[in-house]
């Protein structure tokens, strides 16, 4: 008998049985399940398994915390269940079934970004140190930086950019490519469809926003402005789904025999051109008009309040999913204005949970089970992976996540009011701080300090009142 038998077989029998489950699959740390009825799940019951640290509902699935050891318990699973399990895509295309159309979108924008979030995140850490070694005046009584005072970290700086460049400003490549394989169509096609938006013919973004005349595609009867997309979301995203949806049109049509020559053809050529005289233009444009929205309104006069909303809001939202949204906005932010002042509070809110969490491990100190789950939980969302802290330990408890959210929207209105800003997105949580500017990473550090502080202070008072009434 597997050591997770007894666990398993609690589990289908808490989940409604084996006709209840419509998929099964699983990812790094959740099984997840597209149930036929969710309101069969019995969800106190199944947070009650010893080896369950949680649940919830996402993207049309529902979703069982177990952690490091997820593969093998699913394994035992499957066997006891006797239910085929599927791959985590495929359960994500029955779980849209239950969906409504925003949250179909919002799970299309996660699914996008979530493969490129390893090199973001390099491309967040890469950029910090660059900050650190390039721009920090450590030296000769804070007048000089260490690029200025060494030739091998000068080198280093030059080096390190090179990656910093391709992951950034080549984003439009690394969106398409993500876009054809989501869709299941030829995935080289999506890569040659984002180099041709960020190729080294093309004028630079960057070029063009500070007011360069871009060079034309003289056609005779019209001229085609030869713009380059280079970090730009939106355009890469509508170029992407074009030429995904007209391949897979095309090779509907398209007699067998000669779809490996049509299909190519007539899916690329059209899509680069619309996407240079139509979808990149229109992108460009609404990319603009959502980050000057994003912008203004954390630099207006009511700037503490948008802060405070998002920094409190947040942590709900990665609930429910609809954080993927501010990936795209971050990243436009960062291609419109060289730096965001939304991703600083995404950090904050992480430090926030952690420090909750924080809060229940003194609570509990004496307590050693919970210990082994509370620790962990911890140290994870402090490195920025919330999910075992959030839906193991404060949403269990609820008053830390409380707690949390509180912390978190006072250290945003801090954030905020003093103009924080990143120069690119990365590892959330204490990390966090080396993708900040220079300039405001002391004032970042007190908002973290802050985020640290807050949330534990108020989990330990929660805990006492709620202790006291209880009495």
């Amino acid at each position: 008998m597997s050591k997770f038998s007894n666990e398993a077989q609690q589990l289908l029998e808490y989940i409604g049985g084996k006709e209840n489950i419509a998929a099964v699959s699983h990812c790094a740390t959740r099984m997840r399940f597209v149930l036929n009825d969710n309101k069969k799940a019995d969800v106190e019951k199944i947070k009650g398994i010893k080896i369950v640290k949680g649940t919830f509902t996402q993207s049309g699935q529902f979703q069982v915390i177990i952690g490091n050891e997820v593969s093998n318990f699913y394994n035992e699973f499957v066997k006891i269940s006797g239910v085929d399990g599927v791959s985590k895509d495929e359960a994500k295309k029955v779980g849209r079934k239950n969906m409504n159309m925003l949250q179909r979108f919002i799970s299309h924008l996660g699914e996008i970004f979530a493969p490129l979030i390893p090199a973001i995140v390099v491309g967040g850490l890469i950029l910090g140190f660059r900050n650190v070694i390039g721009d920090i005046k450590l030296l000769e009584e804070g007048t000089k930086t260490l690029t200025q005072s060494s030739q091998f970290w000068a080198g280093v700086h030059h080096f390190l950019w090179l990656i910093g460049e391709a992951i950034f400003f080549f984003l439009p490549v690394g969106i398409t490519w993500s876009i054809s394989k989501k869709m299941g169509t030829t995935q080289i096609l999506g890569i040659v469809l984002g180099i041709t938006l960020v190729s080294p013919q093309l004028l630079n973004a960057y070029a063009v926003a500070g007011g360069a005349e871009p060079p034309v595609w003289d056609f005779g009867f019209a001229q085609v402005k030869m713009i380059g997309y280079q970090a730009q979301v939106i355009p890469a995203i509508l170029a992407g789904f074009l030429l995904a949806n007209l391949e897979i049109w095309i090779r509907k049509i398209s007699p067998s025999y000669i779809s490996m020559i049509v299909v190519p053809f007539f899916a690329l050529v059209p899509t680069v051109l619309l996407a240079h005289v139509v979808l990149g233009p229109v992108g460009w444009k609404i990319g603009s008009v959502i980050s000057d929205i994003v912008y203004s309104g954390l630099t207006s006069a009511f700037g503490w309040l948008f802060a405070a909303l998002f920094g409190f809001a947040y942590a709900p939202l990665v609930i429910t999913g609809l954080h993927h949204m501010t990936n795209a906005i971050d990243l436009q932010l960062l291609s419109e204005l060289g730096g965001t002042n939304l991703w600083p509070m995404i950090a904050l809110s992480n430090i926030a949970q952690g420090s909750a969490v924080l809060g229940m491990i003194y609570i509990n100190r004496k307590d050693e089970e919970e210990k082994q789950v509370s620790i962990p939980a911890a140290i994870s969302c402090y490195l920025g992976v919330t999910e075992p802290a959030m839906f193991g330990i404060n949403l269990k408890y609820v008053y830390p996540f409380f707690a949390a959210m509180i912390g978190s929207a006072i250290a945003a209105v801090l954030s905020v009011g003093a103009g924080v800003m990143a120069n690119s997105i990365g590892v959330g949580g204490l990390p966090g701080i080396l993708s900040i500017k220079p300039q405001h990473m002391l004032t970042f550090a007190l908002a973290m300090l802050v985020a640290i502080v807050v949330p534990f202070v108020l989990t330990v008072l929660f805990a006492k009142r709620k202790a006291a009434v209880q009495k």
